[in-house]
């Protein structure tokens, strides 16, 4: 049990942990002390300065962040002078930063913007020489604006210790110092796997995912297109967060209205596709097994992990699922099945997809997903973005009414909903996996054992007479533990579900930058998110994959059956190792 100490806080007397920071003592009892390079979920790097307090017995202000509390410590963190020396290093960092908040990707949503604010900023004080960068926007899914950049570190810590890739760093000296992939690289050159992390924990607009807004717009007033869009099972968890509903309300049926009132000819259901990939994969896995064959099975329905895979551990190639993710499914249908149904050409069909990863953007553009010289993929919105158009329209989301999907391809099981949050991909598997092992329909269709937000998870599973040893994991650092024992054989798994961002979807990229109270990597946000979409699945009539009609359908017209011919030109795909440009 860790040690009890008793400070004082402006006054107050109060017991904490030996353990807490000056700055975690004072949210005890109510007081926030204002920050920029802090994040509850990184490492401390006491680099930003703004979250200063007063402690007696030292004659300099000390950064809140990262100084321990010690038994009988007096802190003052707040005074006149305290919050103008705050002022100064804000107005300090300000003048070393572009003016263009009206413009900016964040305006409204920027932390240095709002502590300006809120130190009473109001005028320029210092005016100097300023860094000037050239926008490096040349890669698919992420944008990167050093001009923008605090050096608050939070991007470089994120890629570090989340994800593990190790792809930022502060580079050169004083002055020069810029944030940037090794030897400045750009982003695709570099061994970035386009996550998005360093976008949602970036306190200003340094990185930003690549705008796919003006297409989608020029596709909607082109009378020659017929524009459909699908929708990633978590986009109906977060996009009410963008329109003031708490986190956790799920709103289907307003988001369905909503892209119908900007314009879309159809508007379906990208559970559709996480449906026909728990089909396929649960074929491929009881295939692997009975023949003793390329186990673990590893799904492959996250880009930014897929990325990783092949820059990181292309040995395990050949034991990811060759599923293309449902979006890639989905869309790939839609240019099949669905332009021979409806008598159209598949070159006047223009496919947007709404996703709540960044990656999905790198994901569109790779040559794997072409089929017949038809690019399946036209432009992918984030959720971030698709919430900028509503709002751009003139929408009032709150006052819309509840719309369905469009048919053929708007109808899913829950088991499609619960792909958006960690563990929902596992637990969709087994749900199929399970009817088909034994031949009987479940009783209670619920895995909750593989149900988690935190970032790792082994299990047994018990179906008839078989044990499933599973793995699940979210964050690339979490997913390397699972995938170190596999490769030095320290562990045997059948199946791993590998979510590249922490919580799964419901973490993505490029998911709504979160209300007040809560942090992006934050826990309970996340679980708020995750509860949204079991509560859908719950209520929905069908809850396995394998039961639902359209599928069915799907196969009886068009694919034949899971596994066949048709269904792997369709609905799978290959990878291969990748390197940065220059390494081989």
């Amino acid at each position: 049990m860790e040690k009890m100490v008793k400070i004082k806080i402006d006054g107050k007397e109060i017991e904490v942990p030996s353990n807490f920071s000056i700055m975690q003592a004072a949210e005890t009892i109510g007081i926030k002390i204002p920050r920029l390079c802090y994040h509850p979920k990184l490492s401390i790097a006491g680099a930003c300065r703004v979250c200063i307090v007063k402690v007696s017995k030292f004659n300099y202000y000390m950064p809140s962040c990262s100084t321990k509390v010690e038994d009988g410590m007096e802190i003052e963190t707040n005074s006149p002078e305290i919050r103008e020396a705050r002022r100064d290093i804000v107005e300090l960092i300000l003048d070393n930063h572009p003016k263009e908040c009206q413009i900016c990707e964040r305006d409204g949503h920027c932390e240095l913007q709002n502590i300006a604010y809120s130190l009473g900023v109001r005028k320029r004080r210092f005016e100097g020489k300023r860094k000037i960068h050239p926008v490096e926007a040349s890669g698919k899914s992420v944008i990167r604006d050093a001009e923008k950049c605090i050096l608050c570190g939070r991007c470089v810590r994120v890629c570090k210790e989340i994800q593990g890739v190790y792809n930022l760093s502060q580079q050169y000296r004083g002055f020069d110092t810029v944030v940037t992939p090794a030897f400045g690289a750009n982003m695709d050159d570099s061994v970035c796997i386009q996550c998005g992390q360093c976008i949602n924990v970036c306190p200003t607009a340094a990185f930003l995912e690549k705008n796919h807004t003006p297409k989608v717009w020029k596709a909607l007033a082109d009378p020659k297109k017929f524009v459909v869009v699908q929708t990633a099972p978590s986009i109906r968890a977060t996009i009410g967060e963008g329109f003031g509903y708490p986190p956790g309300t799920p709103c289907t049926g307003k988001m369905i209205t909503a892209l119908k009132k900007l314009g879309f000819d159809a508007v379906f259901d990208t559970n559709l596709g996480a449906d026909l990939t728990i089909i396929e994969e649960s074929k491929e896995l009881i295939s692997r097994i009975k023949q003793n064959q390329k186990l673990p099975l590893i799904t492959s329905c996250s880009p930014g992990w897929i990325n990783f895979m092949e820059k990181f551990y292309p040995e395990l190639i050949p034991y990811a699922s060759s599923c293309r993710s449902p979006m890639s499914m989905l869309s790939a249908l839609i240019k099949t099945y669905y332009a021979q149904k409806t008598g159209k050409d598949p070159k006047d069909i223009f496919v947007v997809s709404i996703m709540p990863c960044v990656a999905k953007k790198f994901e569109m553009d790779r040559k794997e997903h072409v089929i017949d010289g038809n690019k399946i993929t036209d432009a992918v919105l984030t959720t971030r973005e698709a919430i900028w158009m509503i709002k751009s329209y003139g929408i009032d989301f709150t006052m819309l009414e509840d719309s369905d999907f469009d048919t053929p391809l708007g109808e899913s099981t829950g088991a499609g909903d619960i792909f958006g949050t960690t563990g929902g991909v596992m637990e969709a598997a087994l749900r199929t996996a399970a009817e088909v092992i034994t031949g009987k329909s479940l009783k209670d269709v619920e895995f909750k054992e593989v149900r988690a937000v935190e970032g790792l998870r082994e299990k047994i599973i018990t179906i008839g007479d078989l044990n499933l040893s599973i793995g699940v994991a979210n964050g690339i650092e979490n997913a390397k533990k699972l995938l170190n024992q596999v490769i030095n054989k320290e562990k045997e798994f059948h199946v791993i579900e590998i979510m590249a961002c922490p919580g799964g979807c419901i973490g993505g990229g490029g998911q709504p930058y979160p209300p007040g109270g809560y942090d992006i990597l934050d826990s309970r946000l996340l679980a708020k998110r995750a509860e949204a979409l079991y509560f859908i699945d719950s209520h929905k009539k069908r809850r396995v994959s394998k039961d639902l009609p359209a599928a069915q359908k799907i196969y009886s017209e068009f694919l034949k059956e899971p596994g066949s011919d048709m269904a792997r030109k369709i609905l799978h795909t290959s990878y291969q190792p990748q390197f940065p440009r220059g390494i081989k």
